[in-house]
């Protein structure tokens, strides 16, 4: 412990792995390194196939990096804490450095928000307005719009771990998870939390919560638009290019919902639920993301298999 007049800090937290699971971690460590093998090969193999084929050098593919980006980063900030306690029982994190995890899980969630957002505006503006579509989304405003993303989580996330900091921490240092969660952290602490709730909450709300709601209204317009075609393949054809973006949504934003609420409102929620949707949140979408794109995107899947054959030849 840090000791400064009536100021605590500790100098390290304590992670926890599955509760009640302890002694089956280096069995259980087998799925989750499936998951983040997955999610590292997949999500490579996503950027490769887009950079290296001019066909995809299109806003939909240029926004799916953007997503496979994020994903990897999210593998990657957790991968290290998670299969070190796994497998070497490491428990121990620094409280920088924990805090340092956290700003990052926290500022890759909010981005991978973003850009499921702007993928939804390019299918509105696809759909809705084909024509227009290449003019309106040219390769600098996808630019502009993936700075104003990242910009935007990075500022808006930059206060909580100064406001972590000023907290004086007692008692108990376990944290609920085998990475570094803002809700969990500030629970720990014996002071004041009410500035972290409250600024927490408008964050969440003004950024992953509009973005919800924006492609809500996105779809409900796309779906006005396909609505009003003249055939049904053609209005087969237009949502199917949608399924994919569809599913990454559900995948990334259920999960969110539901650990936000456990976090908030779930006190009495069982805490082997609270980590299993934590680890369903943060694991599950970067490993799903580029196998969901890689069925359902025809052009994907069609470069996919080029490339395997180019090697094989």
């Amino acid at each position: 412990w840090e000791f400064n007049g009536s100021f605590y800090q500790p100098s390290a937290f304590l992670m926890m792995g599955i509760p009640g699971l302890e002694a089956l971690h280096p069995w259980i460590s087998i799925p989750f390194c499936a998951l983040y093998l997955t999610a590292l090969v997949g999500n490579c193999v996503i950027l490769f196939i887009v950079r290296k084929t001019q066909s995809l050098h299109e806003p939909m593919y240029y926004f799916l990096s953007m997503l496979a980006v994020t994903d990897l980063g999210l593998a990657l900030c957790t991968l290290p804490t998670t299969l070190g306690l796994f497998w070497f029982n490491v428990r121990r994190i620094g409280f920088d450095a924990c805090l340092t995890q956290m700003y990052f899980i926290h500022i890759l969630s909010f981005i991978e928000s973003s850009v499921l957002l702007a993928m939804a505006f390019d299918r509105f503006i696809a759909i809705s307005h084909p024509l227009r579509h290449p003019s309106i989304l040219t390769k600098t405003t996808v630019l502009k719009i993936g700075l104003a993303i990242v910009l935007r989580g990075m500022v808006s996330l930059l206060p909580i771990p100064f406001l972590l900091k000023r907290l004086t921490y007692c008692g108990k240092t376990e944290l609920s998870h085998s990475f570094c969660f803002h809700p969990d952290i500030m629970n720990l602490a014996c002071a004041d939390i009410k500035v972290n709730v409250f600024y927490g909450m408008i964050i969440l709300l003004s950024t992953v919560g509009m973005d919800f709601i924006f492609i809500v209204l996105s779809y409900i317009l796309i779906i006005r638009t396909v609505v009003s075609l003249t055939t049904k393949e053609e209005c087969l054809k237009a949502l199917n290019t949608c399924v994919s973006h569809i599913c990454a949504v559900l995948v990334f934003f259920i999960p969110m919902i539901g650990l936000s609420m456990i976090h908030r409102f779930g006190k009495n929620v069982p805490p082997l639920v609270n980590t299993l949707v934590a680890y369903t949140y943060l694991i599950i979408p970067p490993a799903l993301n580029p196998v969901i794109y890689s069925i359902k995107s025809t052009h994907i899947r069609e470069a996919l298999l080029r490339a395997l054959r180019r090697k094989r030849g």
